[in-house]
């Protein structure tokens, strides 16, 4: 299955790719992006249905911790390659032109890459 990575699915990537290792629930994860569930969970099931996410059931006794058990993600082995591979493809479709790049800055310092705003006309 493809993955469209948008700009939400790079930033749930990029919080596992910075340790592969660890593993995150779904509470942690809406902490550290800022989304909601309503947009976040959508996200994880989708790159759980291409096989980029593992999700594990915390192994808990539900009665002694006295809430149900979390699900842990962490990134596949083919996830990990995958989410390296469309960041940094996203990283250079983002990163200016060296036409752009060398322009000389607008009148109020920004790059030339930045947008005109109306009153640098």
């Amino acid at each position: 299955m493809t993955v469209r990575v948008t700009v939400a699915v790079a930033r749930v990537l990029r919080i596992f790719l910075d340790d592969v290792a660890q593993p995150h629930h779904g509470y942690e994860l809406m902490r550290l992006t800022g989304f909601p569930s309503g947009k976040l969970y959508p996200i994880l099931a989708r790159l759980q249905s291409a096989g980029w996410l593992i999700r594990e059931p915390e192994d808990i006794d539900p009665v002694t911790a006295g809430r149900p058990a979390r699900h842990f993600y962490r990134l596949s082995p083919q996830g990990t390659h995958a989410a390296r591979r469309e960041l940094v493809t996203l990283t250079e479709q983002l990163r200016p032109t060296a036409a752009v790049s060398d322009a000389p800055p607008h009148r109020d310092g920004r790059p030339a890459w930045t947008p005109r705003l109306a009153d640098d006309v």
